[in-house]
């Protein structure tokens, strides 16, 4: 076996193996760039930038269902995500008017006190703090449980069940499976406490109103849609931030550019998305024989479109593996594409731009505490300042 065929047999992209993903994406970019994986039960992964937005536009070939998490978080598909046309329309369709402009202009000062009220917290804290579980994670947790309508004397509770969800779900399944069900039971007893006031509008308000075809969404439909936006809403955003300010901590001439040139920070963030992406990939499942670059893919094989690989593609952008912060042509991946893209890529998008503000107006000059620290996930990331 070649070293290629090894690297693809074996290719991960959980855990441990993100450590050294980049490099791995290399190889199978220029060595195999549609190939097969044996993890998981086997499946098939796609590694070319041009290849993924072709099959991400190619909803007739490549399918969500079962599931666009592999492996998936849940024995139910969750909607919107995992649900095809045309029903994935009508699901999507309930919480579009929540991510308008008008509605994220809304959100702009809330977003923004959020960030200066965890920053100045972390700050007291003192050098060495960590500013993952003391920054990070609880904007996202503020504003979007907020919208969401998640009760404030809910959300200490919220961060582990995540992390057993999202981050044990491979090593220990039984603990992941455990925290799901704690989720599942947590938003049955807050359904079933809905009551429809008029001045409210938050995320649980619209799902709990929503009619597909004149018929208000089942109880279990309501279950699913609502574990999926406290995924979704709270794991990924505090990712992007964190893995933001690991980069600025070990990079000291892009933390000083930034702090020079703040009006640079949206570029910034959108680099960060791309090499840093809290999404790495998603899967997909072939709906007929296909074809991608010469390897032929059967009817119901699992598929995987390599995001983070698609972000390093080095036809698509220059010195793909350098973040440049001021790199201006940035079609990344980082958000998905084509029908299934994030429906809250906006309000991410924001926040991420807001929290590296923030975080650079109120802490001073900082670094990594411990250059070993990893830059995935949203464990620990210590600081000295």
């Amino acid at each position: 076996m070649t070293k290629i065929e090894e690297t693809a047999r074996n290719f991960d992209f959980h855990g441990e193996a993100l450590d050294n993903v980049f490099e791995d994406y290399a190889k199978l970019r220029s060595g195999c760039p549609v190939g097969r994986s044996e993890k998981y039960g086997g499946f098939w992964f796609i590694t070319k930038s041009e290849d993924i937005f072709a099959a991400e536009q190619n909803h007739e070939t490549f399918g969500v269902a079962p599931s666009m998490m592999f492996p998936p978080v849940c024995d139910r598909p969750l909607p919107p995500i995992d649900v095809d046309q045309p029903e994935h329309t009508a699901y999507r369709r309930i919480l579009l008017p929540l991510f308008t402009p008008k509605e994220l202009k809304k959100m702009e000062q809330p977003i923004r006190q959020a960030a200066q009220e965890q920053a100045a917290m972390f700050m007291a804290k003192g050098s060495g703090a960590d500013a993952s579980y003391g920054y990070a994670r609880p904007v996202p947790l503020q504003i979007f449980s907020a919208l969401a309508g998640f009760p404030e004397e809910d959300w200490s509770k919220f961060d582990q069940w995540m992390d057993d969800i999202l981050y044990e779900r491979i090593e220990n399944p039984e603990k992941s499976e455990k925290a799901t069900a704690a989720v599942f039971a947590y938003f049955d007893n807050l359904l079933e406490e809905w009551v429809d006031d008029p001045e409210s509008n938050t995320l649980i308000d619209y799902l709990c109103r929503a009619e597909i075809d004149g018929k208000r969404l089942t109880h279990d439909e309501l279950l699913r849609y609502c574990y999926l936006i406290f995924l979704a809403g709270l794991d990924t955003t505090a990712w992007a931030i964190r893995a933001g300010i690991w980069h600025l901590a070990r990079t000291p001439e892009d933390q000083q550019k930034l702090r020079d040139n703040p009006d640079l920070i949206p570029m910034a963030c959108e680099e960060f998305l791309r090499c840093l992406s809290p999404v790495q990939a998603m899967a997909r499942t072939c709906l007929k024989d296909t074809e991608v670059r010469g390897q032929k893919i059967n009817e119901g094989e699992r598929v995987l479109l390599v995001f983070g690989a698609g972000n390093r593609d080095e036809d698509v952008f220059p010195n793909p593996d350098k973040i440049d912060i001021e790199r201006e042509e940035n079609r990344h991946l980082g958000f998905g594409g084509g029908i299934h893209r994030c429906l809250g890529s906006n309000l991410g998008r924001r926040e991420l731009v807001v929290g590296i503000e923030e975080f650079l107006n109120v802490v001073p000059e900082f670094t990594l505490a411990d250059p070993d620290q990893k830059w995935h996930g949203v464990g620990p990331l210590n600081l000295n300042f």
